[in-house]
């Protein structure tokens, strides 16, 4: 009884949480091969941003009104990171321009929330998220909306795994970097709005880089790093789900903060053994 208990509280979670972070861990691996770390972070809390002015102006979490304005403040955040990326050396390094968008971005939000009743409570919604009362329609909203995303990313895999890697040469070859570059970021803004609804900011940001970190950390090619981050993230996602469920802990921290304990994992592994040859 207890056994059946367990799965119908925690199906759709864990549907959730093996479905949709493969297309995050990809995404990851961009990141991580740019060294802009932190610019998944700041476009969630971009999006946050939306959600509040959505909140402000009297809509709710759950409408789809809500919605749209987060993804269309998240856009504009995506142009400007776009923008804001320079080919050549710069004085200002990107890093600096995203650590900046997400402090602002963050204090907007406090500012924003100050004016909504229960403001607190909504803050801790959104950076905890509620991933697990995500329901089966949301679930296979996302994973559908998740599988066209990465269609969209395999079929130009090339184009962006070049202006990630070595943006210089694609520039010399003739691509338009900064519209591939929008093309990417807008696309990775819908992704960042669709997954913090469910599942809140700080789970997103730990899907996004810890498994394209193990990944990095264990192999070289573009596929085999994204195998290692694919079962990094499922390992996690178990492993915090279950914990969560025997210890009744909140499940979104307990994922998170699983991720970290394989990375150190995974770090000492790497220390041990030789990389793989290219």
């Amino acid at each position: 009884m207890n056994a059946q208990i367990a799965w119908e509280v925690m199906k759709w979670p864990l549907a959730a949480c093996l479905l949709l972070p493969p297309l995050l861990a990809y995404l990851g691996l961009h990141v991580v091969k740019r060294e802009v770390i932190f610019v998944d972070l700041a476009l969630a809390q971009v999006a946050t941003l939306g959600t509040c002015v959505a909140l402000l102006m009297g809509y709710h979490f759950d409408d789809r009104v809500t919605f749209w304005i987060s993804l269309g403040v998240t856009f504009v955040g995506a142009a400007f990171f776009s923008w804001s990326r320079s080919i050549r050396k710069s004085d200002v390094p990107q890093e600096a321009i995203i650590g900046i968008t997400f402090v602002v971005a963050a204090a907007g939000v406090i500012l924003l929330l100050s004016r909504v009743a229960g403001g607190k409570e909504e803050l801790e919604h959104l950076l905890t998220g509620d991933i697990l009362n995500v329901t089966k329609g949301e679930v296979g909203q996302r994973a559908v909306l998740f599988a066209a995303l990465g269609a969209f990313y395999g079929a130009f895999h090339r184009k962006f795994a070049l202006i990630s890697s070595d943006p210089a040469r694609a520039f010399t070859q003739g691509m338009r970097v900064r519209l591939w570059d929008f093309l990417f970021y807008s696309a990775f803004a819908i992704v960042v709005v669709s997954f913090v609804r469910v599942a809140g900011v700080l789970l997103t940001f730990a899907y996004l880089i810890v498994p394209a970190v193990c990944g990095v950390m264990l192999a070289r090619r573009w596929i085999h790093q994204l195998v290692v981050g694919w079962a990094t993230a499922a390992v996690a996602s178990l492993l915090g789900l279950w914990a969560s469920y025997q210890m009744d802990l909140p499940t979104g921290a307990a994922i998170v903060g699983t991720c970290g304990l394989l990375l150190v994992v995974v770090a000492v592994a790497a220390t041990l053994r030789p990389r793989a040859p290219a």
